[in-house]
Protein backbone atom coordinates (compact mmCIF):
# COMPACT_ATOMS: atom_id res chain seq x y z
CA UNK A 1 0.00 0.00 0.00
CA UNK A 2 1.59 3.56 -0.62
CA UNK A 3 2.17 5.62 1.88
CA UNK A 4 0.10 8.79 2.90
CA UNK A 5 2.49 11.50 1.24
CA UNK A 6 2.48 14.24 4.13
CA UNK A 7 1.03 16.69 2.57
CA UNK A 8 -2.24 15.61 2.72
CA UNK A 9 -2.01 15.14 6.47
CA UNK A 10 -0.33 18.80 6.97
CA UNK A 11 -3.70 20.30 4.91
CA UNK A 12 -5.90 18.31 7.35
CA UNK A 13 -4.81 19.67 9.98
CA UNK A 14 -4.20 23.28 8.39
CA UNK A 15 -8.61 22.56 7.89
CA UNK A 16 -9.15 21.72 11.19
CA UNK A 17 -6.96 25.10 12.20
CA UNK A 18 -9.12 27.17 9.79
CA UNK A 19 -12.65 25.37 11.27
CA UNK A 20 -11.30 25.98 14.78
CA UNK A 21 -11.22 29.73 13.82
CA UNK A 22 -13.95 29.64 12.09
CA UNK A 23 -15.93 28.73 15.35
CA UNK A 24 -15.31 32.22 17.00
CA UNK A 25 -16.03 33.73 13.60
CA UNK A 26 -19.35 32.17 14.10
CA UNK A 27 -19.92 33.40 17.45
CA UNK A 28 -21.30 36.61 17.49
CA UNK A 29 -24.64 36.40 15.61
CA UNK A 30 -26.24 33.56 18.12
CA UNK A 31 -24.77 35.62 21.13
CA UNK A 32 -26.16 39.17 20.42
CA UNK A 33 -29.07 38.53 21.62
CA UNK A 34 -28.14 36.80 24.57
CA UNK A 35 -25.78 39.30 25.24
CA UNK A 36 -28.01 41.79 24.68
CA UNK A 37 -30.90 40.76 27.07
CA UNK A 38 -27.96 39.67 29.70
CA UNK A 39 -25.83 43.01 29.87
CA UNK A 40 -28.52 45.17 28.31
CA UNK A 41 -26.23 46.58 25.41
CA UNK A 42 -27.52 48.04 22.16
CA UNK A 43 -26.81 46.39 18.57
CA UNK A 44 -24.26 49.08 17.76
CA UNK A 45 -22.47 48.43 20.65
CA UNK A 46 -22.13 44.99 19.77
CA UNK A 47 -21.10 45.75 16.02
CA UNK A 48 -18.89 48.02 16.76
CA UNK A 49 -16.87 45.44 18.13
CA UNK A 50 -17.33 42.83 15.40
CA UNK A 51 -16.59 45.40 12.80
CA UNK A 52 -12.64 45.62 14.43
CA UNK A 53 -12.74 42.38 14.41
CA UNK A 54 -13.62 42.15 10.70
CA UNK A 55 -11.07 45.49 9.54
CA UNK A 56 -8.25 43.12 11.75
CA UNK A 57 -9.09 39.68 9.52
CA UNK A 58 -8.86 41.50 7.06
CA UNK A 59 -5.80 43.85 7.20
CA UNK A 60 -3.85 41.35 8.91
CA UNK A 61 -4.01 38.73 5.76
CA UNK A 62 -1.82 40.63 3.95
CA UNK A 63 1.14 41.00 6.20
CA UNK A 64 0.50 37.30 7.97
CA UNK A 65 1.92 35.85 4.90
CA UNK A 66 5.47 37.85 5.43
CA UNK A 67 4.95 37.20 9.21
CA UNK A 68 5.23 33.19 7.93
CA UNK A 69 7.83 33.85 5.99
CA UNK A 70 9.84 35.26 8.29
CA UNK A 71 8.80 33.07 11.63
CA UNK A 72 7.14 30.18 9.55
CA UNK A 73 4.18 28.41 9.51
CA UNK A 74 3.67 26.50 12.67
CA UNK A 75 4.63 29.15 14.87
CA UNK A 76 2.01 31.76 12.90
CA UNK A 77 -0.50 29.10 13.30
CA UNK A 78 0.11 28.33 16.98
CA UNK A 79 0.17 32.05 17.79
CA UNK A 80 -3.19 33.01 15.92
CA UNK A 81 -4.56 29.56 18.01
CA UNK A 82 -3.76 30.81 21.13
CA UNK A 83 -5.06 34.25 20.18
CA UNK A 84 -8.06 33.49 19.38
CA UNK A 85 -8.45 31.13 22.16
CA UNK A 86 -7.49 34.02 24.83
CA UNK A 87 -10.34 36.17 22.87
CA UNK A 88 -13.18 33.88 23.23
CA UNK A 89 -12.44 32.56 26.44
CA UNK A 90 -11.71 35.98 28.08
CA UNK A 91 -14.36 37.62 27.06
CA UNK A 92 -16.76 35.46 29.38
CA UNK A 93 -15.59 38.34 32.07
CA UNK A 94 -16.38 41.18 30.34
CA UNK A 95 -18.39 43.89 31.71
CA UNK A 96 -17.78 47.01 29.41
CA UNK A 97 -18.03 47.76 26.09
CA UNK A 98 -14.20 48.11 25.37
CA UNK A 99 -13.56 44.91 27.23
CA UNK A 100 -15.58 43.69 24.32
CA UNK A 101 -13.71 45.32 21.76
CA UNK A 102 -10.39 43.91 23.06
CA UNK A 103 -11.54 40.38 22.76
CA UNK A 104 -13.87 40.00 20.49
CA UNK A 105 -12.22 42.61 18.07
CA UNK A 106 -8.48 43.22 18.72
CA UNK A 107 -7.60 39.12 20.03
CA UNK A 108 -10.20 37.18 17.58
CA UNK A 109 -9.62 39.60 14.87
CA UNK A 110 -5.81 38.97 15.19
CA UNK A 111 -5.84 35.31 15.21
CA UNK A 112 -8.42 34.18 12.39
CA UNK A 113 -6.71 37.24 10.09
CA UNK A 114 -3.43 35.29 10.31
CA UNK A 115 -5.39 31.73 9.14
CA UNK A 116 -7.40 33.48 6.34
CA UNK A 117 -6.95 33.14 2.95
CA UNK A 118 -3.39 33.70 3.03
CA UNK A 119 -2.90 30.37 5.09
CA UNK A 120 -4.74 28.02 2.90
CA UNK A 121 -2.77 29.56 -0.41
CA UNK A 122 0.93 29.47 1.45
CA UNK A 123 -0.01 25.36 2.75
CA UNK A 124 -1.29 24.56 -0.74
CA UNK A 125 1.66 26.55 -2.64
CA UNK A 126 4.63 25.03 -0.80
CA UNK A 127 3.27 21.25 -0.17
CA UNK A 128 1.70 20.73 -3.54
CA UNK A 129 2.47 20.65 -6.97
CA UNK A 130 -0.56 18.32 -8.19
CA UNK A 131 -3.71 19.02 -7.10
CA UNK A 132 -3.11 22.15 -5.80
CA UNK A 133 -6.17 23.98 -6.77
CA UNK A 134 -8.39 21.31 -5.20
CA UNK A 135 -6.54 21.56 -2.18
CA UNK A 136 -7.32 25.59 -1.87
CA UNK A 137 -10.50 25.04 -3.17
CA UNK A 138 -11.14 22.74 0.12
CA UNK A 139 -9.71 24.69 2.23
CA UNK A 140 -11.59 28.19 1.33
CA UNK A 141 -15.09 26.45 1.24
CA UNK A 142 -14.23 24.68 4.60
CA UNK A 143 -13.11 27.76 6.33
CA UNK A 144 -16.16 29.72 5.02
CA UNK A 145 -18.56 26.70 5.69
CA UNK A 146 -17.28 25.74 9.32
CA UNK A 147 -17.85 29.41 10.21
CA UNK A 148 -21.70 28.78 9.67
CA UNK A 149 -21.87 25.18 10.24
CA UNK A 150 -20.56 26.26 13.91
CA UNK A 151 -23.93 28.37 14.22
CA UNK A 152 -26.57 26.09 15.38
CA UNK A 153 -24.04 24.74 17.68
CA UNK A 154 -23.05 27.82 19.35
CA UNK A 155 -27.31 29.11 19.16
CA UNK A 156 -28.04 25.66 20.91
CA UNK A 157 -24.84 26.27 23.72
CA UNK A 158 -25.96 30.20 24.59
CA UNK A 159 -29.46 28.61 24.89
CA UNK A 160 -28.59 26.09 27.27
CA UNK A 161 -25.99 27.14 29.22
CA UNK A 162 -25.41 30.37 28.60
CA UNK A 163 -23.18 32.94 26.24
CA UNK A 164 -20.58 32.21 28.87
CA UNK A 165 -20.31 28.51 28.08
CA UNK A 166 -20.68 28.48 24.86
CA UNK A 167 -17.34 31.64 24.35
CA UNK A 168 -15.60 28.82 26.58
CA UNK A 169 -16.35 26.02 24.07
CA UNK A 170 -15.18 27.94 21.19
CA UNK A 171 -12.19 28.44 22.70
CA UNK A 172 -11.60 24.84 23.52
CA UNK A 173 -12.69 24.21 20.11
CA UNK A 174 -9.03 26.75 19.14
CA UNK A 175 -6.68 25.02 22.16
CA UNK A 176 -7.98 21.84 20.55
CA UNK A 177 -6.46 22.16 17.24
CA UNK A 178 -3.38 23.71 18.81
CA UNK A 179 -1.11 20.61 19.74
CA UNK A 180 -1.69 19.47 16.33
CA UNK A 181 -0.69 22.34 14.65
CA UNK A 182 2.44 22.59 16.49
CA UNK A 183 3.28 18.85 16.47
CA UNK A 184 2.57 18.47 12.35
CA UNK A 185 2.46 21.13 10.58
CA UNK A 186 6.08 21.72 9.29
CA UNK A 187 7.05 25.22 6.94
CA UNK A 188 7.74 23.16 3.78
CA UNK A 189 8.49 19.60 2.48
CA UNK A 190 11.78 19.78 2.58
CA UNK A 191 11.95 19.82 6.23
CA UNK A 192 11.17 16.33 6.24
CA UNK A 193 13.31 15.28 3.86
CA UNK A 194 9.77 15.00 1.46
CA UNK A 195 8.96 16.02 -2.32
CA UNK A 196 6.10 18.23 -2.37
CA UNK A 197 3.19 16.30 -3.59
CA UNK A 198 3.29 15.62 -7.18
CA UNK A 199 7.29 16.43 -7.39
CA UNK A 200 9.71 14.28 -8.86
CA UNK A 201 12.58 15.71 -6.08
CA UNK A 202 13.07 17.71 -2.55
CA UNK A 203 12.97 21.26 -3.73
CA UNK A 204 16.05 23.04 -1.35
CA UNK A 205 14.38 25.51 0.92
CA UNK A 206 14.33 29.10 -0.75
CA UNK A 207 17.58 31.62 0.14
CA UNK A 208 16.34 34.39 2.26
CA UNK A 209 14.30 37.22 1.18
CA UNK A 210 16.53 40.40 0.40
CA UNK A 211 13.20 42.60 0.96
CA UNK A 212 11.01 42.55 3.94
CA UNK A 213 7.84 40.86 2.59
CA UNK A 214 5.66 43.53 4.65
CA UNK A 215 7.37 45.93 2.17
CA UNK A 216 6.99 43.59 -0.71
CA UNK A 217 3.67 43.59 0.11
CA UNK A 218 2.92 47.03 0.38
CA UNK A 219 4.93 47.87 -2.89
CA UNK A 220 2.13 45.56 -4.74
CA UNK A 221 -0.96 48.06 -3.61
CA UNK A 222 1.25 51.21 -4.18
CA UNK A 223 1.60 49.39 -7.72
CA UNK A 224 -1.95 48.32 -7.99
CA UNK A 225 -3.57 51.64 -6.53
CA UNK A 226 -2.64 53.35 -9.74
CA UNK A 227 -4.78 51.49 -11.34
CA UNK A 228 -8.41 51.64 -11.95
CA UNK A 229 -9.53 48.00 -12.27
CA UNK A 230 -7.83 47.65 -8.73
CA UNK A 231 -10.44 49.95 -7.49
CA UNK A 232 -13.03 48.19 -9.32
CA UNK A 233 -12.15 44.67 -7.75
CA UNK A 234 -11.76 45.77 -4.52
CA UNK A 235 -14.68 47.96 -4.38
CA UNK A 236 -17.13 45.17 -5.75
CA UNK A 237 -15.75 42.91 -3.38
CA UNK A 238 -16.21 45.22 -0.53
CA UNK A 239 -19.94 45.13 -1.51
CA UNK A 240 -19.22 41.17 -1.33
CA UNK A 241 -18.13 41.04 1.98
CA UNK A 242 -20.94 43.54 3.28
CA UNK A 243 -23.67 41.44 1.93
CA UNK A 244 -22.03 38.42 3.47
CA UNK A 245 -20.77 38.41 6.44
CA UNK A 246 -21.34 41.80 7.30
CA UNK A 247 -25.10 41.33 6.85
CA UNK A 248 -26.16 37.91 6.69
CA UNK A 249 -23.57 36.11 8.93
CA UNK A 250 -24.05 38.76 11.68
CA UNK A 251 -27.20 40.11 11.80
CA UNK A 252 -30.00 37.85 9.70
CA UNK A 253 -29.62 35.61 12.97
CA UNK A 254 -31.19 38.83 15.39
CA UNK A 255 -33.35 39.86 12.09
CA UNK A 256 -35.40 36.47 12.07
CA UNK A 257 -35.46 36.98 16.08
CA UNK A 258 -37.18 40.19 15.61
CA UNK A 259 -40.13 38.06 13.17
CA UNK A 260 -40.28 35.40 15.64
CA UNK A 261 -37.90 33.12 14.64
CA UNK A 262 -36.30 30.81 17.04
CA UNK A 263 -32.72 31.35 16.94
CA UNK A 264 -31.82 28.18 16.69
CA UNK A 265 -33.84 27.76 13.62
CA UNK A 266 -32.27 30.87 12.32
CA UNK A 267 -28.71 29.30 12.90
CA UNK A 268 -30.11 26.04 11.29
CA UNK A 269 -30.66 27.85 8.22
CA UNK A 270 -27.47 29.55 7.60
CA UNK A 271 -25.79 26.46 8.20
CA UNK A 272 -27.84 25.26 5.00
CA UNK A 273 -25.71 28.38 3.83
CA UNK A 274 -22.69 26.61 4.48
CA UNK A 275 -23.47 23.37 2.67
CA UNK A 276 -24.04 24.78 0.11
CA UNK A 277 -21.25 27.68 -0.18
CA UNK A 278 -18.93 24.19 -0.73
CA UNK A 279 -21.36 23.41 -3.72
CA UNK A 280 -21.13 26.98 -5.08
CA UNK A 281 -17.65 27.10 -4.52
CA UNK A 282 -16.60 24.12 -6.21
CA UNK A 283 -18.93 24.96 -8.98
CA UNK A 284 -17.32 28.50 -9.44
CA UNK A 285 -14.24 27.30 -9.77
CA UNK A 286 -15.04 24.92 -12.39
CA UNK A 287 -16.86 27.93 -14.73
CA UNK A 288 -14.13 30.07 -14.13
CA UNK A 289 -11.84 28.05 -15.97
CA UNK A 290 -14.78 28.20 -19.04
CA UNK A 291 -16.62 31.69 -18.80
CA UNK A 292 -15.72 34.60 -18.46
CA UNK A 293 -14.78 36.13 -14.89
CA UNK A 294 -16.81 39.77 -15.47
CA UNK A 295 -19.71 37.59 -16.39
CA UNK A 296 -19.66 35.40 -13.56
CA UNK A 297 -19.49 38.16 -10.92
CA UNK A 298 -22.22 40.14 -12.99
CA UNK A 299 -24.19 36.95 -12.04
CA UNK A 300 -23.34 36.30 -8.82
CA UNK A 301 -24.09 39.78 -7.67
CA UNK A 302 -27.21 40.33 -9.35
CA UNK A 303 -29.11 37.41 -8.05
CA UNK A 304 -27.62 37.98 -4.55
CA UNK A 305 -28.94 41.70 -4.93
CA UNK A 306 -32.63 40.03 -6.31
CA UNK A 307 -32.57 37.88 -2.94
CA UNK A 308 -31.53 40.49 -0.44
CA UNK A 309 -34.30 42.95 -2.21
CA UNK A 310 -36.90 40.24 -1.37
CA UNK A 311 -35.62 39.20 2.32
CA UNK A 312 -37.94 41.58 4.72
CA UNK A 313 -40.98 39.77 2.60
CA UNK A 314 -39.45 36.31 3.43
CA UNK A 315 -38.61 36.22 7.03
CA UNK A 316 -41.18 34.92 9.37
CA UNK A 317 -41.66 33.50 12.65
CA UNK A 318 -41.35 29.83 10.62
CA UNK A 319 -39.57 27.91 7.92
CA UNK A 320 -41.33 28.27 4.45
CA UNK A 321 -40.13 27.31 0.64
CA UNK A 322 -39.47 30.56 0.06
CA UNK A 323 -37.10 31.05 2.66
CA UNK A 324 -35.28 27.80 1.71
CA UNK A 325 -35.51 28.73 -1.82
CA UNK A 326 -33.36 31.68 -0.77
CA UNK A 327 -31.13 30.09 1.71
CA UNK A 328 -30.00 27.86 -1.18
CA UNK A 329 -28.92 30.39 -3.73
CA UNK A 330 -27.33 32.65 -1.13
CA UNK A 331 -25.46 29.42 -0.42
CA UNK A 332 -24.32 28.90 -3.63
CA UNK A 333 -23.51 32.59 -4.05
CA UNK A 334 -21.70 32.86 -0.78
CA UNK A 335 -18.24 32.71 -1.82
CA UNK A 336 -18.49 32.00 -5.33
CA UNK A 337 -17.26 35.05 -6.18
CA UNK A 338 -13.65 34.16 -4.94
CA UNK A 339 -12.03 31.96 -8.06
CA UNK A 340 -13.18 34.94 -10.64
CA UNK A 341 -12.21 37.29 -8.64
CA UNK A 342 -8.52 35.64 -7.82
CA UNK A 343 -8.72 34.84 -11.42
CA UNK A 344 -9.42 38.50 -12.42
CA UNK A 345 -6.43 39.76 -10.18
CA UNK A 346 -3.50 36.89 -11.37
CA UNK A 347 -4.60 38.09 -15.22
CA UNK A 348 -4.33 41.67 -14.90
CA UNK A 349 -1.34 42.32 -12.29
CA UNK A 350 0.17 39.01 -13.43
CA UNK A 351 3.44 37.88 -10.81
CA UNK A 352 2.15 40.43 -8.15
CA UNK A 353 -1.54 38.86 -8.14
CA UNK A 354 -1.46 36.81 -4.95
CA UNK A 355 -0.40 40.04 -3.04
CA UNK A 356 -2.81 42.37 -4.82
CA UNK A 357 -5.58 39.73 -4.18
CA UNK A 358 -4.42 40.00 -0.74
CA UNK A 359 -5.58 43.76 -0.65
CA UNK A 360 -8.84 43.17 -2.17
CA UNK A 361 -9.90 41.13 0.43
CA UNK A 362 -8.56 43.25 2.98
CA UNK A 363 -11.52 45.62 0.93
CA UNK A 364 -13.63 42.59 1.21
CA UNK A 365 -13.04 42.84 5.31
CA UNK A 366 -13.53 46.43 5.46
CA UNK A 367 -17.07 46.40 3.84
CA UNK A 368 -18.65 43.68 6.05
CA UNK A 369 -17.30 45.83 9.15
CA UNK A 370 -18.81 48.69 7.71
CA UNK A 371 -22.31 46.70 7.20
CA UNK A 372 -21.81 45.07 10.38
CA UNK A 373 -21.98 48.29 12.35
CA UNK A 374 -23.94 50.35 9.50
CA UNK A 375 -27.12 47.32 10.02
CA UNK A 376 -26.86 47.36 14.00
CA UNK A 377 -27.63 51.23 13.77
CA UNK A 378 -30.41 50.68 11.30
CA UNK A 379 -32.01 47.99 13.51
CA UNK A 380 -31.35 50.80 16.56
CA UNK A 381 -32.76 54.21 14.69
CA UNK A 382 -35.75 52.46 12.54
CA UNK A 383 -36.55 49.20 15.16
CA UNK A 384 -36.11 47.32 12.29
CA UNK A 385 -33.41 45.66 9.69
CA UNK A 386 -35.69 46.59 6.46
CA UNK A 387 -33.76 49.14 5.57
CA UNK A 388 -30.56 47.27 5.90
CA UNK A 389 -31.54 44.53 3.57
CA UNK A 390 -32.21 47.37 0.81
CA UNK A 391 -29.05 48.86 0.86
CA UNK A 392 -27.46 45.47 0.62
CA UNK A 393 -29.43 45.09 -2.76
CA UNK A 394 -28.40 48.29 -4.27
CA UNK A 395 -24.89 48.03 -3.17
CA UNK A 396 -24.70 44.46 -4.87
CA UNK A 397 -26.01 46.42 -8.30
CA UNK A 398 -23.24 48.84 -8.04
CA UNK A 399 -21.02 45.42 -7.37
CA UNK A 400 -22.29 44.37 -10.88
CA UNK A 401 -22.08 47.11 -12.78
CA UNK A 402 -17.81 47.42 -11.44
CA UNK A 403 -17.49 43.64 -12.14
CA UNK A 404 -18.35 44.12 -16.15
CA UNK A 405 -17.44 46.99 -16.58
CA UNK A 406 -13.90 45.72 -16.25
CA UNK A 407 -12.16 45.36 -19.84
CA UNK A 408 -11.61 42.04 -20.34
CA UNK A 409 -8.39 40.78 -19.07
CA UNK A 410 -5.52 38.65 -21.13
CA UNK A 411 -5.79 34.92 -21.37
CA UNK A 412 -4.38 33.47 -17.89
CA UNK A 413 -1.08 32.75 -18.50
CA UNK A 414 -0.78 29.63 -17.30
CA UNK A 415 2.38 28.24 -14.56
CA UNK A 416 4.75 30.87 -15.85
CA UNK A 417 3.81 34.18 -14.22
CA UNK A 418 3.82 37.04 -16.65
CA UNK A 419 4.98 40.60 -16.06
CA UNK A 420 2.22 43.25 -14.28
CA UNK A 421 0.57 45.18 -17.57
CA UNK A 422 2.20 48.80 -17.80
CA UNK A 423 0.97 51.71 -16.27
CA UNK A 424 -0.65 52.65 -19.04
CA UNK A 425 -2.19 49.85 -19.88
CA UNK A 426 -3.39 49.22 -16.83
CA UNK A 427 -5.08 53.02 -16.29
CA UNK A 428 -7.34 51.28 -19.13
CA UNK A 429 -8.14 48.32 -17.52
CA UNK A 430 -11.52 50.16 -16.95
CA UNK A 431 -13.64 50.81 -20.28
CA UNK A 432 -14.73 54.74 -20.13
Amino acid sequence: MRRLHHAWVVAGVAFLALVGAAAFRAAPGPLMVPLHDDLGWSMVTMSGAVSVNLVLYGLTAPFAAALMQRFGLRRVTGVALVLVAAGAGLSVFVRAAWQLTLTWGVLVGLGTGSMALVFAATVANAWFVRRRGLVLGILTAGGAAGQLVFLPVVAHLAGSVGWQGASLVVAAAALAVLPLAVLVLRDRPSDLGLPPYGGDHVLPPPPPATQNAAVIALGALRVAARTRAFWALAGAFAICGATTNGLIGIHFIPSAHDHGMATTTAAGLLTVVGLFDIVGTIASGWFTDRVDPRVLLLLYYAFRGVGLLLLPWLLADAVHPSMVLFIVVYGLDWVATVPPTVTLCRRIFGERGTIVFGWVFAAHQLGAAAAALGAGVVRDVFGTYTYAWFGGAALCAVAAVLSVSLRRPPADPGPAPREPVAEAEAAAELTP
